[in-house]
């Protein structure tokens, strides 16, 4: 009926929604189970990446399986997230002006860690790019707390001076 509404009211032209919206839309997970779904999610990822570093020291393919393992459990736990916000609002803050670029070296270098994995099989880069994942990941999560961004660039400033 409110569609209708809309329609009849001329309203209905910017109404178009995508996927996205679609699915945040259809959501109808009450809050535990919302914050049953975070846990499991983020606990799978922290198990994962946890396997991967154990499984680093499997001779000749450790450090693939670790690069692996490892990128499986950040794309967990980072999807945890979505259970608490909902993917239209986790995208957005992802996209955020102060979070657009740890979140693109983070994508970037998941998507690079697999690539050195899989196709050049060049266990130097997967490494390198599981460190790099590592530290924007980091740097992603700590743009959620209140000022801990620059309290880290200040410890570091105070540090090398």
């Amino acid at each position: 009926m409110d569609k209708l509404k809309k329609v009849l009211s001329g309203q209905d032209g910017n109404d178009d929604l995508n996927v996205l919206q679609s699915a945040n839309e259809a959501s109808t997970l009450g809050w535990g189970t919302r914050v049953k779904g975070f846990i499991a999610c983020f606990v799978s990822g922290v198990l994962c990446s946890v396997l991967g570093t154990c499984l680093l020291w499997v001779p000749r393919t450790g450090l693939i399986l670790f690069a692996v393992f490892y990128s499986l459990g950040n794309i967990a736990s980072l999807l945890s997230t979505m259970f608490l916000m909902g993917p239209l609002k986790q995208l957005k803050r992802m996209c955020d002006k102060t979070r657009a670029l740890a979140t693109g070296i983070m994508i970037t270098c998941l998507v690079l860690t697999f690539c050195a994995a899989f196709w050049w099989k060049n266990k130097g880069l997967a490494l390198l790019f599981c460190i790099l994942q590592f530290l924007a990941f980091t740097w992603y999560s700590l743009s959620y707390i209140p000022f801990a961004r620059n309290a880290i660039i200040k410890l570091f400033s105070t540090c090398f001076k």
